[in-house]
């Protein structure tokens, strides 16, 4: 039984540190109970309170990891129906269906596509995460044998496909050391497949063909004590599979109802034949509410616009995206090469960088962390200002790397030309341009 805000603070250290981000351990009690915020955060919290705290703490959403290492995949963990509430926290699984019936020239242009389709936006790259095996022959041999090549050939996370337990055993032998997801244990093969998943350490997928039939199912997988679950209504209707979605986060997170407080796998591959169409509803699921979505192919005129909007529907709106402190060195520099610095809004370094670059004079870019925040208002906010950049541009060591003693600033932050100065004795601050677009013609006229 979920506790109360008083009750979890009474096992809460009290120390009010505010290291979990909030300023007392009442209010972080307040958050716990509410189910937006994890225990972890405090760093000073005892194990036995641990325990008694670990149902109280868990997001109403269980989070589900699929795959091992740096591939792996973390689905769920959401506690909030919005985005705006507070931010979505793990974003969707993506996986591609591959079935033991295709032919291996299709099965092989399939896994070159998964290979190739991966793009570079914003210092990030996005591309899609899992491969979604499914047997339609029955065949035990044909399934483990493509199972087998696909952990090979690749280093996606897998879902492995059959109702049958025999199938998904041998395609489980062929690539258990990959943690696949097994899809699915249902009513009818509920002890093979729970023992499967228990004797290798597995996730699992919960089938059922209604809500009601699915929490008696995930009851039971509680019972046993099964945790890594992601459930599957079974609707393969748009229109009812979007309504489950939704009422399966509402009652997760608004009525605590924890068994259907799990990811979800949809099938847009199986609600429509048309590609563009597929693609629009798994767009649909990628912001409500989906946990893993399996598309019938990977094209890039659909599967770009897709991982776009993933990227932009779960990046947190409180926190802009940022690039990493650091030096960047564009159009191959040397000593003698001008020294820029910049804040680490995204949107700032790619523009200035790419001004930089477009002006073919080969140049260093200091980028300084002000928590994703534009020169501008980075500067307002006393995180552009001398004695922050100061600390930064000595550690960096870029006055190593040229024999001159100047760095450009922007011309936004010209007001804080005199305190560097003073901050970095012997260096001469430039004032550069206030408008990016004006850096090309700047720079051809460096001289050291």
């Amino acid at each position: 039984m979920a506790l109360t805000g008083i009750q979890i603070f009474k096992l809460l250290p009290k120390t009010n540190c505010g290291q979990c981000g909030v300023p007392t351990c009442l209010a972080f009690a307040m958050t716990l109970a509410a189910g937006k915020a994890e225990l972890a955060k405090c760093p000073f919290v005892s194990a036995e309170a641990k325990a008694q705290l670990a149902e109280a703490s868990a997001p109403p959403i269980l989070p589900v990891t699929l795959g091992t290492g740096n591939r792996a995949v973390k689905v769920g963990g959401e506690t909030v129906m919005f985005r705006h509430e507070k931010r979505f926290e793990n974003p969707p699984g993506i996986a591609m269906l591959i079935s033991d019936k295709m032919s291996d020239a299709e099965i092989n242009s399939r896994l070159e596509r998964a290979k190739k389709l991966q793009y570079d936006r914003v210092g990030l790259t996005l591309r899609p995460e899992l491969l979604a095996i499914k047997s339609e022959t029955g065949d035990t041999g044909k399934f483990s044998a493509l199972a087998g090549k696909i952990k090979q050939d690749t280093d996606y996370s897998i879902i492995l496909m059959s109702e049958k337990p025999d199938v998904l055993a041998a395609g489980l032998a062929a690539c258990a050391d990959r943690k696949p997801l097994l899809y699915a244990v249902t009513k009818d093969n509920f002890d093979a497949v729970v023992e499967l998943a228990r004797k290798n350490s597995c996730p699992v997928v919960a089938k059922a063909s209604n809500l009601e039939e699915l929490t008696a199912l995930t009851e039971k997988l509680a019972t046993a004590g099964v945790k890594d679950v992601i459930i599957d209504s079974g609707s393969r209707s748009v229109k009812q599979a979007f309504q489950d979605q939704v009422i399966i986060r509402n009652a997760a997170l608004a009525k605590k109802n924890r068994l259907v407080g799990f990811p979800t796998i949809v099938f847009p591959a199986e609600m429509t034949d048309n590609p563009m169409k597929e693609a629009i509803i798994a767009a649909m699921f990628v912001a409500k509410y989906a946990g893993i979505i399996v598309l019938s192919d990977f094209q890039g005129e659909s599967l770009f616009p897709l991982l776009v909007a993933r990227l932009n529907i779960y990046t947190d709106p409180q926190r802009p995206l940022a690039t990493t402190e650091g030096i960047y060195e564009i159009n191959s520099p040397n000593e003698n090469s001008p020294v820029l610095i910049t804040s680490n809004f995204s949107l700032t370094y790619f523009i200035v960088s790419g001004e930089i670059e477009a002006s073919k004079v080969p140049s260093y870019l200091l980028v300084k962390d002000t928590e994703g925040l534009s020169v501008m208002t980075a500067w307002a906010a006393g995180k552009f200002v001398a004695d922050a950049l100061a600390p930064f541009i000595k550690k960096s060591g870029i006055f190593d790397k040229v024999k001159h003693k100047k760095l450009v600033i922007p011309g936004y932050a010209a007001a804080e030309s005199g305190g560097l100065e003073e901050e970095l004795p012997g260096k001469e601050i430039l004032v550069g341009p206030r408008e990016a677009s004006l850096i090309p013609a700047y720079l051809k006229g460096w001289k050291v």
